[in-house]
């Protein structure tokens, strides 16, 4: 992997997709574990602390066998959007291939996949990691309120554009005018590319996948959801608003409100997240030619995912010096 780490156009990248519940994540550590990867998650969700239970995050064995990067990064106040997903996704792709090991990409938020594995948009910076710990470091002490006054001071336009409560991207604008002298409002994103993917993708019948998803939340509830919507709301986090809104999290929050009885909540919980699957599926569509669909419900799946992997590592396009 060493000819192009400039670029990294020509790496190899491998991507598991698919709508929720329906395997993800078992593949991807299986890929790993079998072709010396390292899994980057790209699920909108899994990037918040505190939310384990209900977003089926990778299990603890899941982690301790395979490293897992963009998992348990921020609190659910933070905003964590497709901008920052890239930065981060390009700093943990880079790690991975300097370590001369196979980035997995596995989730099922469409829009990070696919800006991901076609062509990012990212602002030709590269990170100060000693800068970063400095303004955290100074976050905690004087509050997130600081930074941004001093962000507002270099760049109001930046600064309007962002929460004071989302500290990563306030310290990422002053680390850009750090680095560059120059206004983060005013700087033009280079288009990039994370690598020659192959994306898989898992899918099964509807009704199958619904029956599946009904299991999932079955077992969520049974491994304490109810607990880490209340550990969280009395927190003073609000279940209704960002990543909260959530499948589970908005509805066990009316349960607790007195809103609606558990049962309801339960029962909603699995009609929201039938909706995100139907979602997930307008972006990652069966007759999609960029994707080699595989049945999650298929005894030898995971044979045929390794076989598709092999087939691409030992066919991918040489890198031209």
């Amino acid at each position: 992997m060493r000819n192009n780490e400039a670029s990294g156009h020509n790496e190899p990248l491998v991507c598991v997709v698919g709508p929720t519940a329906v395997g993800k994540t078992a593949l991807a550590v299986a890929l790993a574990r079998r072709f010396g990867g390292e899994v980057v998650n790209a699920d909108s969700r899994q990037v918040y602390r505190r939310m384990t239970i209900g977003t089926a995050k990778p299990t603890e064995a899941e982690r301790a066998a395979v490293p897992h990067h963009l998992v348990d990064i921020m609190d659910p106040p933070e905003s964590f959007g497709l901008g920052l997903f890239l930065e981060c996704a390009a700093d943990s792709l880079r790690g991975i291939r300097e370590r001369e090991r196979l980035p997995i990409v596995c989730g099922g938020t469409g829009q990070y996949v696919w800006a991901l594995a076609e062509g990012q948009r990212l602002a030709a910076v590269p990170p100060v990691p000693e800068f970063r710990a400095a303004l955290e470091a100074e976050s905690e002490r004087v509050g997130a309120e600081a930074l941004h006054e001093r962000l507002t001071a270099i760049d109001p336009a930046r600064a309007a554009a962002l929460d004071a409560r989302n500290v990563r991207r306030v310290i990422r604008a002053l680390e850009i005018h750090h680095v560059t002298g120059r206004l983060p409002s005013e700087l033009q994103p280079v288009s990039t590319q994370a690598g020659n993917p192959l994306v898989l993708g898992l899918t099964m019948p509807r009704d199958a996948l619904y029956r599946r998803i009904d299991k999932r939340v079955d077992l969520m509830m049974a491994y304490g959801f109810l607990r880490e919507v209340e550990d969280l709301q009395a927190a003073g986090f609000l279940m209704n608003t960002g990543p909260l809104n959530s499948p589970g999290y908005r509805e066990l929050g009316q349960h607790l409100d007195g809103e609606l009885s558990l049962e309801e909540a339960v029962a909603r919980t699995k009609t929201k997240t039938h909706r995100l699957a139907r979602r997930q599926y307008a972006w990652f569509k069966p007759g999609d030619p960029r994707i080699q669909w595989l049945d999650a419900d298929e005894p030898g799946m995971v044979e045929s995912a390794a076989t598709a992997v092999s087939d691409f590592l030992n066919l991918r396009p040489p890198v031209i010096q």
